[in-house]
């Protein structure tokens, strides 16, 4: 009975080192991931925040997690910012073309404690943790859009991808001329129009005459000095 117990008890090597293997979970050569455990976040919150950005490419991920106002989000950005550098230095990825494909949120160990109430009495506290855990993969390239130009900018982006057609020459007609004569051609019929070369003597306009100073105060009827009080100093 003793020596079928001992060989029950004992495990063989192989055991231990199929249980090194299955550590953790096996990822595909396109993935990286990353772990952070004993984290001081309640699961139910961290969750929250992980299934706004499961899907999403990593570094839109990242962007989304830097301006959420959750202590939650600061954790799932360092472990997800730890997976896109395992996954550009130790897998030789793009960092440009992960994607988030797989985070998952689970309970880590609780830890208790007591807050003091009336009559001696004592209510249980737990402070949950966080084991965060993310994959990243290689994917496509993600399709970016063309942005719309608009106004004058788009009526000339318009014009430059519209192919120009270039002009037409004109049509040559070939005549044959047959052999022993010579080619007739055409005489210009056009008129010449005569240039009368004469010169022509420039008209001057001739100044008109200034008017009397006298004449034109006496018809407006203005006052005018007589010779007696020109004599008289008046």
């Amino acid at each position: 009975m003793a020596d079928q117990e001992i060989a029950v008890l004992e495990r063989p090597k192989e055991h231990r080192e199929n249980r090194k293997k299955n550590l953790g979970r096996k990822v595909e050569p396109n993935q990286a991931r990353a772990v952070a455990k004993f984290v001081r976040v309640p699961p139910r919150k961290a969750r929250l925040v992980m299934d706004e950005v499961r899907g999403r490419y990593a570094y839109d991920a990242l962007a989304f997690l830097k301006f959420i106002p959750n202590r939650a989000a600061e954790y799932i950005r360092r472990v997800l910012e730890s997976a896109v550098a395992n996954a550009a230095n130790n897998h030789n990825l793009n960092p440009e073309n992960l994607k988030l494909v797989e985070a998952r949120v689970d309970e880590g160990p609780r830890w208790k404690r007591v807050q003091p109430r009336a009559q001696g009495r004592a209510y249980r506290i737990l402070k949950r943790t966080s084991h965060i855990m993310v994959i990243v993969q290689e994917v496509e390239p993600k399709p970016r859009k063309p942005r719309k130009a608009s106004g004058r900018r788009a009526q000339a982006a318009r014009e430059a991808r519209q192919p120009q057609a270039a002009p037409t020459p004109a049509p040559v007609v070939e005549t044959t001329v047959p052999e022993g004569t010579t080619p007739v051609v055409a005489e210009d019929t056009t008129p010449i129009t005569a240039v009368d070369e004469t010169p022509v003597a420039l008209e001057t306009a001739a100044e008109p005459p200034a008017a009397n100073t006298e004449d034109a105060t006496r018809e407006t009827g203005a006052p005018t000095k007589t010779d007696n009080e020109e004599a008289s100093g008046r």
